[in-house]
């Protein structure tokens, strides 16, 4: 070991101690990332409590939906006192419907998680371990309340299913994973 010499004001040699790293965690080998297949399917509890999460968002997307179709009408001129009835109310549900399902389609296709799926760790992927064809996604958002509709049975499936799929995850050939638990990232001003 060396030491260095350094001068202080009055021009006197110290010795100044070796500088060593200070570490205050000895470094461990970062496993390598989970690949899907490795990858927990989701229970049906933890997909109820991402669909109340998302649930909450889309009660937003539906009154800002209800305001936009409520200027529309105004500007039309149309009654405000009673609820559009025959094709203009069908074709109001079914932009409801769309603008409902477009966010999971969206979400789907893009990240393989809405914003629900990502607080629970949830994530929806093909058979192939990739995000699901936007096709996929519209028949999951079609299929869906068919699970839902006949008494919860297509849900309740995902007990007695070997890979823990609802129908409508059969149907369409994709499975809902949880993601593994992120470890917290260190700030600089810690290391």
């Amino acid at each position: 070991m060396q030491h260095q010499r350094i001068g202080d004001q009055r021009g006197l040699l110290l010795e100044s101690p070796p500088q060593t790293p200070v570490t205050f965690m000895p470094e461990l080998p970062v496993p390598p990332p989970a690949t899907t297949a490795t990858l927990p399917t989701a229970g049906l509890i933890r997909r109820l409590l991402a669909m109340v999460y998302d649930t909450l968002l889309l009660l937003g997307v539906a009154f800002a939906y209800g305001v936009i179709i409520w200027l529309l009408r105004k500007l039309a001129g149309a009654n405000l006192q009673t609820a559009p009835g025959g094709i203009s109310g069908s074709l109001v549900l079914l932009g409801l419907w769309l603008t409902l399902a477009g966010y999971y389609v969206l979400c789907w296709s893009k990240r393989g998680q809405t914003l629900g799926m990502k607080s629970w760790r949830l994530i929806v992927e093909d058979e192939r371990g990739r995000h699901p064809s936007t096709a996929q996604c519209w028949l999951r958002c079609l299929l869906a309340p068919i699970s839902a509709a006949v008494a919860g049975l297509g849900y309740i499936w995902c007990w007695f299913d070997k890979r823990h799929g609802c129908w409508h995850d059969r149907w369409t050939n994709t499975r809902v994973l949880v993601l593994p638990k992120e470890k917290p990232k260190r700030l600089k001003s810690e290391v």
